[in-house]
């Protein structure tokens, strides 16, 4: 894989990442704006996740069978046209219409990116390749999440929009043709489910996505109501997760590398446990900001060790991983929105208890469900 080949996934990786973190933060923001109630409008969470991990399924054999290239054009050109739809809304169900449209052409990135790493890097070196890429994503997070605390709300859909057309004729000028190597498109995801080490990693990934975004996705709502702080303090603190997330996560694949996927992933489940519980407790905006930090990089070490056990698959599986990777961390994300959306409605700290023990309870069986030597 050419440098200019892997600078132009990363870009669209970048994009795709922009309003990903900073549509939670901008939740009160649109609530107030189309007159309804918080828990409505965070329904432009799940309505991005869910269609993206069921979208993701496709993506990765239809690489395999047809011209990444093609792929990429159609979907990226579809994903800028519905950042634009989601700036341009004048009620929010035109909001939830751009949000759907939005994670079903968006969801071919990931798995595209995931793929040539696989396919074009050194086993020794994969992290390294994954931790730039995926900090990358959390770079333009951070960016999103801080223009979010500054700019209207619709700039954060319309700035990816217009980058996103420009990217797209770059993308049509220099990105090579991928030779694929069948011609007939099919799915074999039964070949993974038949597999338990495979299996137990899909398990383990469903479940830290739905116990992660239970907490991540509702913290805007919980700094409003709890802490009555401001639009501007609550994108400040959510910008935290991803200015941690950057150096995370090359920080988390040059671990990978060198002490091995399942340590990193398990460093990454202790220090997001640590920060969900000390969350239970009021604490000063110094100590929150602390605990932000330390929470977001606690997810970008688990992904960094997981994304890069999963280069580590077979040739038979790659595909379907890259895919099934997607589709489970946004279709569990989605539910565990959804989860957490009815805990914190209840009790916030009672929601932040349940999946902190939650997180304890994946560090004990993590070593159960994720092999430490690679997949044969």
């Amino acid at each position: 894989m050419s440098q200019l080949t892997f600078i132009l996934l990363c870009l669209e990786g970048a994009i795709l990442s922009f309003n990903v973190a900073s549509s939670a933060a901008l939740v009160p923001s649109i609530a107030k704006d189309f007159a309804v109630s918080q828990f409505l409008a965070g329904k432009i969470i799940w309505l991005y996740m869910l269609p993206y991990g069921i979208a993701a399924l496709i993506y990765g054999p239809l690489i395999r069978a047809f011209n990444a290239r093609k792929i990429e054009l159609i979907s990226f050109l579809c994903f800028s046209l519905t950042n634009l739809l989601a700036g341009v809304s004048t009620n929010i169900s035109m909001l939830f219409l751009a949000r759907f449209l939005m994670g079903v052409f968006g969801a071919s990135v990931i798995p595209l990116g995931l793929i040539l790493i696989a396919k074009h890097t050194p086993i020794q070196n994969r992290g390294k390749f994954v931790g730039i890429f995926f900090s990358a994503n959390f770079f333009a997070s951070f960016l999103g999440l801080f223009l979010s605390g500054i700019l209207p709300w619709r700039f954060i859909y319309l700035l990816p929009a217009g980058l996103g057309f420009i990217l797209w004729v770059f993308i049509f000028l220099f990105l090579p043709h991928f030779k694929q190597t069948e011609k007939t498109f099919k799915l074999n995801y039964f070949s993974i489910f038949k597999n338990k080490t495979v299996l137990g990693i899909f398990t383990y990934i469903f479940f830290i996505s739905l116990f992660y975004h239970g907490i991540q996705q509702w913290l805007g709502v919980y700094f409003s109501l709890q802490y009555n702080f401001n639009q501007f303090l609550i994108s400040s603190l959510l910008t935290l997760t991803s200015l941690s997330g950057i150096f995370g996560e090359v920080i988390g694949g040059w671990l990978a590398d060198s002490l091995g996927r399942l340590k990193v992933l398990s460093l990454g489940t202790i220090l997001m446990s640590l920060s969900i519980f000390l969350l239970v407790i009021k604490l000063p905006i110094l100590i929150l900001g602390l605990i932000m930090l330390t929470w977001g990089l606690g997810w970008t070490f688990n992904h960094a060790g997981l994304s890069t056990m999963l280069t580590d698959l077979p040739d038979e599986f790659l595909n379907e991983a890259a895919s099934l990777n997607s589709s489970l961390r946004f279709v569990s994300g989605s539910m565990g929105a959804v989860l957490g959306g009815f805990l914190m409605r209840q009790n916030i700290h009672l929601g932040f208890m349940v999946f902190g023990a939650c997180f304890l309870c994946l560090l004990i069986l993590n070593k159960k469900v994720c092999p430490q030597k690679r997949v044969l």
